[in-house]
């Protein structure tokens, strides 16, 4: 009789918990969605999201690793690095009212350690991201000078331009770890 009385316990104590669930699933599904992000909240977030991505390969490559090629015609893991980086001066630099950088890669030597480079990397993203927040929905509109293209150009459109520019330099270190043997940070299982 105690088993059968705990059977029918556990039971009802499953289709309770059974009920709760669906009703807070259709509770959500019945909930207004959330309001879009403003622009300058989603191209922020889309910036820092690829900076987060690239810093965290160059904290964890191993510094020893930091020259290698997959061939010699290639930049180095750390000289991807340091160009994507650079990069975002291109857009940073203008829409701070500032002269672009005059070169586009930052030569290896000036960041000998893997130390400098994640410094750099991180402060690349960290400006980016304040002059975005500087310009706000209303600046994203505002028109600066693309020097690759000798043309003007919205905020807003180069901050993407930069942010799809960045990944196509994450997906190319990507390569780098595989052919070194490693799994990169984002491909690992979420724990």
């Amino acid at each position: 009789m105690r088993m059968r009385t705990q059977m029918i316990g556990l039971a009802m104590a499953v289709a309770i918990s059974a009920t709760l669930a669906t009703a807070q699933d259709s509770a959500k599904k019945n909930a207004p969605p959330k309001p879009a992000v403003s622009p300058s909240k989603a191209l922020l977030e889309s910036w820092n999201d690829i900076g987060r991505k690239l810093t965290a390969m160059a904290e964890e490559f191993p510094e020893d690793k930091y020259d290698f090629k997959p061939t010699p015609a290639q930049r180095s893991f750390a000289e991807q690095l340091l160009h994507a980086a650079n990069t975002n001066y291109y857009f940073t630099n203008p829409v701070m009212g500032m002269k672009p950088p005059t070169e586009e890669d930052p030569k290896r030597e000036q960041y000998k350690t893997k130390a400098a480079v994640v410094e750099f990397v991180k402060k690349a993203f960290a400006d980016g991201a304040a002059a975005i927040q500087k310009k706000g929905d209303k600046g994203l509109s505002d028109l600066v000078v693309d020097s690759f293209a000798n043309q003007q150009v919205r905020i807003g459109d180069m901050g993407w331009g930069l942010i799809e520019h960045s990944g196509e330099h994450y997906g190319q270190l990507v390569v780098y770890y595989r052919l070194s043997g490693l799994v990169p940070p984002e491909s690992r299982p979420k724990k």
